[in-house]
């Protein structure tokens, strides 16, 4: 095993070079390390690319300066000054005059006319006017729709004012696929024009006599199908025309309807009380049998196609329809195509 060298003598030692010996001696004071400043990119310039974005926005007293330059450029330039033109000749001070007047108004109606005067109805005043009880500067006028001077000396007979005004309402037995209750137009006849003296029923026992001034303001109240016939009202009474066709109107109509077909079990008490229209519970209805073809129907509403779609849900089709009853009035041995007068202890 071998061993270490022996150590140097004395001698050896203090013939060796001495080992510099580092200075203790104190030092100065070791300060930290300051960090570098950071750099940024200029404003609108981008750290990672450096590509400018957008220009930097002004600053505000930048924007001051620049704000009447921008004004400038958009205020338009003033136009150059023209040399005055000489004005137009002055026109005429009446056709001024005639210009902000207008038109001439239409001289009014005779019939507005009377009815002021007489504190009558318009309709009022052209019965009187159509039975010649009117008369205009001593002239008789006998004519509808007249137009005479407002300062026209007007003056009614005493006769008018012993006439009173007759509100009529008249019953008629409509033909089945005859549409007088449609609208006018379309080559369709008017309702009213149905009405005519020589249709009259001969049998009518009321001794009111046919005048034009029943047909006029004379209204529809009760609708039927074109295929359906009977009972028709005109009247000029709204306050039987608001109990007919209103919507709170209970009034019974009576039907008279012929069908074909097989009943189904149980339908008799469907038609009664039952069935829906177009999803509405209908209200209940009196049905019975008038013959082995032929219904008879009582009903509180009047919905179009009622009775038809009554009778298709069960089985049946009906082929006619005759209205005979409305409230207490009936239309009786009235012919079809005929018409009467409501007599006086009529009401609906």
């Amino acid at each position: 095993m071998r061993a270490f060298p022996p150590a140097p003598q004395r001698t050896e030692r203090e013939a060796l070079p001495p080992t510099p010996v580092a200075d203790v001696s104190p030092a100065a004071p070791i300060l930290p390390a300051t960090k570098a400043a950071k750099k940024h990119p200029q404003r609108g310039i981008a750290r990672s690319t450096g590509a400018r974005a957008l220009p930097p926005a002004p600053q505000r007293s930048e924007r001051a300066a620049l704000a009447p330059a921008r004004i400038a450029n958009v205020l338009p330039t003033a136009p150059a000054p023209q040399e005055p033109r000489p004005a137009p000749p002055a026109e005429p001070t009446v056709a001024a005059a005639s210009t902000k007047r207008g038109l001439a108004k239409e001289s009014p109606r005779l019939s507005k006319l009377v009815s002021a005067q007489a504190q009558c109805s318009r309709r009022e005043a052209d019965e009187w006017i159509e039975n010649g009880w009117v008369t205009v500067d001593g002239v008789v006028i006998t004519t509808l729709g007249a137009r005479v001077n407002p300062k026209a000396r007007i003056q009614v007979k005493e006769a008018a004012s012993k006439h009173q005004t007759e509100s009529v309402t008249i019953l008629f037995n409509k033909i089945p696929c005859d549409d007088l209750d449609a609208p006018a137009g379309n080559g369709r006849e008017n309702p009213v024009e149905s009405i005519r003296a020589e249709n009259r029923w001969p049998e009518d026992g009321c001794p009111l006599r046919f005048k034009v001034g029943h047909l006029r303001g004379l209204a529809l109240a009760g609708r039927l199908e074109p295929e359906e016939g009977g009972m028709l009202v005109f009247t000029q009474e709204g306050s039987v025309a608001r109990r007919l066709t209103g919507g709170d109107s209970r009034l019974e109509k009576e039907y008279h309807v012929r069908v074909e077909g097989e009943l189904l079990p149980g339908g008799l008490e469907l038609l009664r009380y039952g069935l829906s229209l177009d999803k509405v519970k209908l209200l209940r209805a009196e049905v019975s049998w008038l013959s082995e073809q032929q219904l008879r129907f009582v009903l509180h509403e009047n919905r179009k196609r009622q009775i038809q779609s009554m009778c298709e849900q069960v089985g049946l089709r009906a082929t006619d329809i005759k209205r005979v009853r409305i409230g207490s009035v009936s239309l009786g041995k009235l012919a079809p195509g005929q018409w009467r007068y409501l007599r006086t202890g009529e009401r609906f």
